[in-house]
Formats: structure tokens, C-alpha cells, sequence
């Protein structure tokens, strides 16, 4: 899993950081724990998870492995977690919580066997295979609320199977899909040779599961035939409601609900995408211009061959001699013409990335950021060729050369070499049926983009906030342009989420709005004549500059959009500059809504501060 050490780095997208130079770097605090995990919570709140372990940081007498850190303030502030969360999945929930899903065994001193079979006494951790943690994000002010604490207990919540290295995926309904996984800690998902690729003596998990349940764990065949190379398969929600899914070489389309698997072209090159590989995925934006058809890219990764990999133990090759690659593939798993999906050569990264990740930004870009430039994820204490820890170079560290260079992959830059490569453009004027596929229900942020200054972030709830069929609105026409000739500008907080109001315009075009949620981004196009679909956001408990709350959800108390919901805050200013329309029961109709992801790469002075390869082991 890659790494990011303890400390923070802001951007200068960051209000609190406006004075730096654009495209810098500033080392901005401590999060206390090391981001095995990291997700945004609301406006204010960055949560971050660690792997059970000795951190200097402690909590209920034992090392913290859990920590919330304040954007405003730059000030991180130690969590309760029960559970160890080493190597879990995530994902939101439709309502705006955050749920975990699976981790490790409970662990002691140095990694160690634990005082019993589920707890260990001195770091005070459960054992987290089985378990389901349940975040409800809040602000400052209610942080020591039993209410804004993890919900950690595998005896009331959990799975049916053990899962360290699942994948998690959204449904169009919310219901959250779990996918393969260890049954306990390890650097790749065989043993060697590899004569039980189902179960592996009982170290793989090759099955599915649904959270909420949906009945029993089932084999979901592809985590067979890709034994070995499959931990965090990359997965993404298609517009049919299957789901593309890329491991070790293997492509497919799967359908959640049946069980059935359509196989696709193999991934070009030999390059591996997913851990210990690692590459950097993400999807392309979702436009008009290509009909919001998903595309996703693959960079970086490794082209090891099979058998360096080794064993759940430790590879057999020295793998941070060996170079992580550049190669970049595109792939569009559903084209709308129904011609078959093919991979495409794209863009080389300026170097090579091995635990690369995308970041979307609002402008529709995407930064990479992180990794190194040769080896892989994971750590062990030996090689087939390097017998002992006293000989690692880099201490238990499988990787070698940190990459402090940040890029920016700009999908709307000219690229000649590829003017034959694009991926299929509808017909003109093809309207795209209502389909909360394109982007799931939960939490997201709004930008107001003006000739590419994203404003400030707005959370919002896309959906009902219910695990549930999404309610959706027929496709209509943005509205006109608006140019504005007043300036004005004032900032205020409240509630669980707070709100802002006001954007500095003087003369400006309101061209476009960006909504998005931790890398996933909606692109709304500022153009009438744009055809999109439509979808339903409910706004939940938005603050107001008077101090009071209203509550915008149907069915709720506390008033509907015709009192106050549409008065300030906001909401008043989305509806104001974008033309959002709601009826009288609170439900608001958005328009052209698609998420953004990432063809040529920029490049980034490198940071100002580069890791130690003894610091601690990426995982």
C-alpha cells in the first residue's frame, strides 16, 4: 500500500496557503499516524488510518493508528480505532459516512504474534479481517461527540469473510461491493508453486460479498485466474451497472448481480497495474464532448515478470533494482458505437511510477503524485537473492528511488501522435439517458470553475442519501451564460458541513462547475446547448449566515427550498450561478453532471522533502 509519512503537504489550492507560488510545496503539519489511509470528511476534516503499530502517538494508554486533521487549523487530533486496519478497503456510504472494510490481524511489538488469538494487550488492537467501521464525519466543534467517533465492533458489524487487500466499489444504489482479498497479511496472494490457486491453503479470499448484505460470500471466478497478482483490483462502476475489472494481466466486465464475467483484452506490454505493482489509475472526464463515456488510464506499475513475485513471503528477485515502468494505456470498457473495447497506447509518464497516485483536480486535470522509480509496494525481511534484513539496502522496503516530482496530465492538451487513438465520439446530439451509474450516491464536493480558478469546495449529497434505487430527472439544457458586473465576497460556518456564500467575479463568465469526491469529479458545462442527464442532489443540514439550519431533504423537517435552502448560504449561490431548479418537496434537479478524471504530462518542481528508505515500509 503506498506510503505517505506523517506530516502533510499542502498545495497551493489551499486558501490557507494563497501566498505560495503557484505549483509549490509547503510542508504544512503532522497527521500524527502515517496515511495508509486518507479520505476527506467534510469542508473541514481530513481522517487518516495507519496500520496498527508503535507510533510515538498514543491514545487510551496504548499507539494511536487513528487520527482527524483539521484543514483550518493545520492540527491533527488522535482517534479511537479497535479494529487494525492495516491493508483495509474504504468507501463512502450515501448518506456521507465513511465505512472501512477488512484489515489485518491483531498484531504486537515489531509485528508480532499477538498476547491471544484476536487482542493484543500492548498495542491494544483486535483483529480486523472480518471488520466493518462506520465513520460519521464532523467539525471541530463536535469532535469529542460519541456520535463523530469509529463504530468498530466485529461482533455486532462485520463480514462473512476475511479480507486484507479487498477492493470496494459503489453500486448505482449505494450498496458497496467487496472483492477478494487475503485471509491474513502477506506480499502477493499465492504460494509458490502455485498449485491451489482458489484458496491457497487457505491464504486467498476469491469471493464477493455486499455491504449491506445480500446474502452469502460467493466465488466470483476471476479472483481464481488471476492468483497471485490480485490485491485492490481496480474497479469501476459502468454505466450498465457492470463493473470493469483489472488484475494481474486480465480485464473484464462483471456483472455484481448475476455472477457473469465478460472477458476483455488482456492489459498490453506485461506491465501489472495493481499491488504490489501499484500503478496510478483513474478515469478520464466524463464530458459532453464524448457523450459521458467512461475511458480509464493505467500508468506506471511494473512489468516484472510473474515469478519475481514470489510468495505470500517475499519476492524472488531484488525488486528495487528493477525499473518502474511509464507506460500509460487507455481503455473505453463500454463504447457507445458497440465496437469491441481495445486498449490504447497513450502518453509515456515522465518517468517511471511505481505506487503512483491521480489526484482530479477541479480544472479537470489530474496530479500524480508519489512513488518511486524502481521495485514495488510491500515490504519483507529477505529476498530470494538477499537472505537476511541485515542485507536489505533499504531495510525492509521493496522500492528505491522516491519520485519528488509531481506532474499534471492535462486530458484536453493537443497530442498529434494520437489524433487516430481517440477514443469513440457519439453522434451529435445524442442525449444520455438519466443514469445514476455515472456517479454514484454520497458525498461530493462542488467548485464554481471561472476561466480555470476552481473556487472553494461545497459539500454536497448526490442522491437520496439512502442505500436505494437513485431518484433521477429527465436531461435538460443548462441555462444561459450569466455575466456577472457585481463583486461580492463573505465566507460564514455552520452545521455539520458548513456552507460559503459569495464569489469574487468582477465582469466574469461563470463557465463551468466541477463536483467531485476524493478524485472522482462532475463537470458541469457552462454552454446551453449542452444535452446532459439529469440527476437528483439533496443538500443536507446546510448552514446559514443568520446561524440558523435548514434542512433541504424530502420528508424532512426544518422547511423545504422555498424557505431558506434557496435564500443564502451554499445552496443559494449553486442555485444562483448554475440554475438549479427544486420542487416544493425539497428535491433539487442538477444538470449536465459527469465525472472528471484525466493526454500529456506536466511537470513539477520536485518537493522540497524526500523520504529515507528506513523511515517506514510502504504497504
Amino acid at each position: 500500500m503506498p506510503l505517505i509519512l506523517p506530516w502533510l503537504v499542502l498545495s497551493s489550492l489551499s486558501l490557507s496557503a494563497s501566498a505560495q507560488k503557484a505549483g509549490s510545496f509547503v510542508q504544512a503539519g503532522s497527521t500524527l499516524v502515517s496515511a495508509m489511509m486518507m479520505f476527506l470528511g467534510n469542508e473541514e476534516m481530513v481522517y487518516i488510518l495507519d496500520k496498527t503499530e508503535g507510533n510515538p502517538a498514543q491514545i487510551d494508554d496504548h499507539p494511536a493508528w487513528g487520527s482527524v486533521w483539521n484543514i483550518n487549523t493545520h492540527q491533527a487530533t488522535t482517534m479511537s480505532v479497535l479494529t487494525n486496519t492495516f491493508c483495509a478497503s474504504g468507501m463512502h456510504l450515501p448518506n456521507g459516512s465513511y465505512a472501512t472494510f477488512g484489515g489485518n490481524n491483531a498484531i504486537s511489538i515489531g509485528g508480532g504474534l499477538s498476547s491471544s488469538p484476536s487482542y493484543d494487550a500492548v498495542y491494544g488492537d483486535y483483529d480486523g479481517r472480518k471488520s466493518i467501521r462506520i465513520l460519521n464525519p464532523c467539525t471541530q466543534a463536535d469532535l469529542s461527540s460519541p456520535a463523530c467517533q469509529w463504530y468498530d465492533n466485529p461482533a455486532v458489524l462485520s463480514m462473512q469473510d476475511m479480507r486484507w487487500y479487498a477492493a470496494a466499489e459503489a453500486l448505482g444504489d449505494g450498496t458497496i461491493v467487496l472483492i477478494g482479498g487475503f485471509t491474513s497479511g502477506g506480499y502477493v496472494n499465492r504460494n509458490m508453486p502455485n498449485v491451489d490457486p482458489e484458496l491457497e491453503g487457505g491464504g486467498a479470499t476469491p469471493t464477493y460479498e455486499f455491504y449491506p448484505s445480500r446474502g452469502a460470500a460467493t466465488v466470483m471466478n476471476f479472483m481464481i485466474t488471476t492468483s497471485g497478482l490480485n490485491s485492490y483490483a481496480h474497479t469501476y462502476l459502468m454505466p450498465s451497472g457492470n463493473l470493469l475489472v483489472q488484475a494481474n494481466l486480465s480485464t473484464i466486465l462483471w456483472d455484481p448481480n448475476q455472477n457473469v464475467e465478460t472477458p476483455l483484452p488482456n492489459m498490453p506490454n506485461g506491465v501489472a497495474r495493481v499491488y504490489p505493482a501499484s500503478g496510478a489509475v483513474a478515469m478520464l472526464p466524463l464530458t459532453p464532448a464524448n457523450n459521458y463515456t467512461p475511458t480509464l488510464l493505467f500508468c506506471g506499475g511494473s512489468d516484472m515478470p510473474s515469478d519475481y513475485y514470489g510468495n505470500y513471503s517475499w519476492p524472488f528477485y531484488n525488486t528495487w533494482t528493477y525499473p518502474a515502468s511509464t507506460d500509460c494505456q487507455r481503455l473505453t470498457p463500454e463504447p457507445q458505437d458497440g465496437s469491441t473495447p481495445v486498449y490504447q497506447q497513450d502518453d509515456a509518464m515522465l518517468v517511471g511510477r511505481t505506487m503512483g497516485q491521480f489526484i482530479a483536480l477541479p480544472d479537470g486535470t489530474m496530479l500524480v503524485i508519489n512513488g518511486a522509480t524502481n521495485g514495488t509496494a510491500g515490504f519483507a525481511n529477505q529476498t530470494l537473492y538477499t537472505p537476511s534484513l541485515a542485507q536489505m539496502p533499504f531495510f525492509q522496503s521493496l522500492a528505491s528511488g522516491p519520485v519528488g516530482t509531481p506532474a499534471i496530465y492535462n486530458p484536453n492538451a493537443p497530442q498529434a501522435a494520437f489524433a487516430a487513438q481517440q477514443h469513440v465520439q457519439s453522434e451529435p446530439g445524442r442525449v444520455v439517458p438519466p443514469n445514476a451509474n455515472l456517479l454514484t450516491p454520497g458525498p461530493a464536493l462542488l467548485f464554481v470553475v471561472v476561466n480555470g480558478v476552481p473556487s472553494n469546495g461545497t459539500m454536497v449529497i448526490v442522491g437520496t442519501g439512502n442505500v436505494q434505487t437513485q431518484p433521477t430527472a429527465a436531461a435538460t439544457a443548462l441555462p444561459p451564460v450569466v455575466t456577472l458586473t457585481t463583486t461580492s465576497s463573505s465566507t460564514s460556518k455552520s452545521g455539520a458541513m458548513g456552507s460559503r456564500r459569495g464569489v469574487d467575479l468582477v465582469g466574469g463568465v461563470v463557465v463551468g462547475c466541477v463536483l467531485g469526491l476524493l478524485g472522482v469529479f462532475v463537470l458541469v458545462g457552462g454552454q446551453r446547448t449542452w444535452d446532459a442527464r439529469g440527476i437528483v442532489i439533496r443538500i443536507y443540514t446546510l448552514g446559514l449566515d443568520d446561524g440558523s439550519e435548514v434542512d433541504c431533504g424530502r420528508g424532512e423537517a426544518g422547511g423545504g427550498v422555498g424557505d431558506g435552502c434557496a435564500r443564502r448560504g451554499c445552496f443559494g449561490v449553486v442555485q444562483q450561478m448554475l440554475g438549479i431548479s427544486c420542487d416544493g418537496n425539497g428535491t433539487c434537479f442538477y444538470t449536465a453532471l459527469t465525472r472528471t478524471s484525466p493526454v500529456s504530462f506536466m511537470s513539477f518542481p520536485p518537493l522540497g522533502v524526500t523520504t529515507s528508505g528506513s523511515r517506514k515500509v510502504p504497504e
